[in-house]
């Protein structure tokens, strides 16, 4: 398996597995369940070290959408509802996923009018200054009122102590955060059962390890 933020990612049909498709073998994640409407997971709010976005949050709706609905929850914040299918086919989105976060930046670039950049992780497991980094690049993000995009693989632990595995990789939207950024909020297509959760800062910078992030 290949250990750039280039892996592709995609989100399986069968059961609760994931798998990179065509790159990596099936492993276990949630459920990529469609959902019906929208959902308010978080809202809007700045001050004491924190800050939290209102998503018009959607669950993707097929198993490979990872990429696209990551992208249009994170769009949401500012207002816009772009069609998911359309940002899937700007992407190159198909049943093997989306390739890069290198496919999702240009997107947000498009739809939000704002200037975006893609950040890797390229080792496997972040260090101190990569961490650090991810921080300061989430908190300046959020406080500009958008949202960051991450694509990430394996398996990390939330605020709540629920684990939350993707092995082949996902996509998700970090679009809160507390303590001046220590924790985080992330926005999650794959069940809108857990759509909305928050995890210490050095456990995703973790999890996007080998990978990258959009940001501003």
């Amino acid at each position: 398996m290949a250990t750039t933020l280039l892996r592709t990612t995609v989100l399986t049909a069968a059961g609760i597995a994931a798998t990179a498709g065509g790159i990596a073998g099936p492993a276990i994640a949630a459920h990529a369940a469609p959902t019906t409407g929208n959902t308010s997971v978080v809202a809007d709010r700045k001050g004491h070290g924190e800050r939290e976005l209102d998503v018009r949050y959607e669950a993707q709706p097929n198993f490979y959408y990872c990429g696209p609905a990551a992208a249009r929850n994170a769009i949401s914040v500012l207002g816009k509802n772009i069609d998911v299918d359309a940002m899937a086919r700007e992407m190159g989105t198909t049943e093997n996923g989306t390739n890069s976060i290198n496919d999702i930046t240009p997107v947000l670039n498009k739809e939000t009018g704002k200037t975006y950049k893609s950040v890797e992780i390229s080792t496997p497991k972040a260090n101190d200054k990569q961490t650090d980094t991810l921080r300061t690049d989430i908190v300046r993000t959020i406080d500009d009122g958008r949202a960051v995009v991450a694509n990430i693989a394996g398996t990390a632990t939330d605020t709540d102590g629920t684990t939350h595995s993707f092995e082949g990789g996902h996509y998700i939207s970090v679009v809160g955060y507390r303590d001046n950024g220590h924790t985080v909020t992330i926005a999650d297509s794959a069940n809108p059962n857990t759509a909305s959760y928050r995890m210490n800062i050095d456990n995703l910078a973790d999890w996007i390890a080998t990978r990258g992030y959009s940001t501003s």
